[in-house]
């Protein structure tokens, strides 16, 4: 069989010699919806611990913003560096779909099995990850879908067994397709770095918490007995925040502190100080109770890493996993030495701390907070939303091999 259509199923366990996929190209480099096209490629061969997943509906993340505008990284250039032949990205992170065809080696999965795909991907023979250490400090790692090719905007996407989870049964496609990058991120930043994880009762502060990782972050928080502080800005996203775990919300447009740390010798500093003490007021009103949180679940960097310093308890933890506002980190050190302070990256999540969250999504006590639902063609459109800050909350999803919505629940 040269190509199916979108929908049509080849006998399990083959696969067509060609599929369709969304894909980034050098030469359309830019705004995503003139970046990202519909082509007909080949379809990927598997190593032997690897699985073709026939794909029923994919998540929206970041990343492939990033690789459609070809900064701060051309990805196509990286994997070329690396030997990699292939003039095109075909991304994706996370996505839902059914095992069709699995490598030799593969044991864990079966064609047949429905699956959720979670985007740490690392080298099989990483002396590292053979010795039995935590895969995502790996010198081989990569976020799958983004640093790697034929991710989830494929009608066959080539993963790793070992990424392979099991779909939640009460979840349709695209809501089991649209959480587990975010979700997982979110778990290992709270859950990842001992002893600065949640406790019972710890209040958690999560920057913005309307979004498809601060929404996560909400609902990890409330599960594993912590209470969650949003901040927000705009006051429409209050109540979304306090549906999904929230026990208080700030809106940051209330205060203008931000952006890097001022010197703390000069003029600006006064100023500075004053708005972090009322955001910290604010937090103690959101909170009812005159509390520094324990963790900052932190992703926009720049322009609140500052403040996140400052209201940080002694010996808590300020876990980071992106730079949206700015890769440019300041703090006052004096706080963070004499109050000891933990500043933590944190990056994906490896194959533990996914099954973690996964259990809470099936005991459901996470919802994937599925806001909005696309087309395949649609690709393209859902990241430009997203670049241009206009996506809905929570997280969006595409349908890929699944026809229409809400299929895929069993119960």
């Amino acid at each position: 069989m040269e190509l199916c259509e979108l929908g049509q199923k080849p006998p399990l366990g083959e696969a067509p010699e060609k599929m369709y996929a969304f894909l980034v190209r050098q030469d359309r480099f830019g705004q995503p919806r003139d970046a990202f096209k519909r082509e007909v490629i080949p379809t990927p061969g598997l190593g032997p611990e690897d699985v073709l997943v026939y794909v029923m509906a994919t998540g929206i993340n970041y990343n492939n913003v990033w690789a459609a505008l070809g900064k701060p990284l051309d990805v196509i250039a990286e994997r070329q560096k690396k030997g990699e032949p292939e003039d095109f990205h075909a991304g994706g992170s996370d996505c839902s779909g059914i095992v069709w065809k699995v490598g030799e080696k593969v044991k864990n999965v079966k064609p047949g099995d429905e699956v959720v795909v979670h985007s740490g991907w690392w080298a099989p023979d990483d002396p590292w990850v053979l010795s039995g250490k935590d895969p995502m400090l790996a010198e081989s790692t990569r976020i799958w879908g983004y640093q790697t090719n034929y991710g989830s905007f494929c009608q066959f996407a080539r993963a790793q067994s070992h990424q392979c989870q099991p779909k939640p049964k009460h979840l349709s496609w695209e809501q089991a397709g649209c959480y587990m990058l975010c979700a997982s991120t979110a778990y290992r930043m709270l859950m990842g770095w001992e002893p600065n994880t949640i406790k019972e009762g710890d209040y958690v502060l999560v920057w913005g918490a309307a979004g498809g990782l601060g929404s996560m972050a909400l609902q990890i928080t409330r599960a594993l007995g912590g209470k969650a502080i949003a901040v927000i800005s705009d006051d429409a996203k209050k109540q979304f925040c306090l549906d999904h775990g929230a026990v208080g919300v700030i809106n940051r447009k209330n205060f203008d502190h931000w952006g890097p740390l001022p010197d703390t010798g000069s003029p600006e500093f006064g100023p500075w100080f004053k708005g972090a003490r009322a955001f910290g007021k604010a937090l103690w009103e959101a909170a009812g109770a005159k509390v520094s949180p324990a963790i900052v679940f932190e992703h926009p960097g720049q322009a609140t890493l500052p403040t996140s310093g400052f209201l940080c308890s002694t010996g808590g933890m300020i876990a980071i996993c992106a730079g949206t506002t700015g890769y440019n980190a300041t703090l006052d050190l004096r706080y963070h030495w004499m109050r000891q302070k933990r500043f933590q990256g944190s990056h994906l999540s490896n194959d533990e701390q996914a099954a973690s969250v996964n259990k809470l999504v099936m005991e459901k006590k996470i919802d994937p907070c599925l806001s909005k639902v696309y087309k395949f063609d649609e690709i393209g459109d859902a990241h430009q939303l997203m670049l241009d800050n206009k996506h809905p909350y929570g997280n969006m999803a595409c349908l890929v091999n699944a026809t229409q919505e809400g299929e895929g629940a069993s119960i």
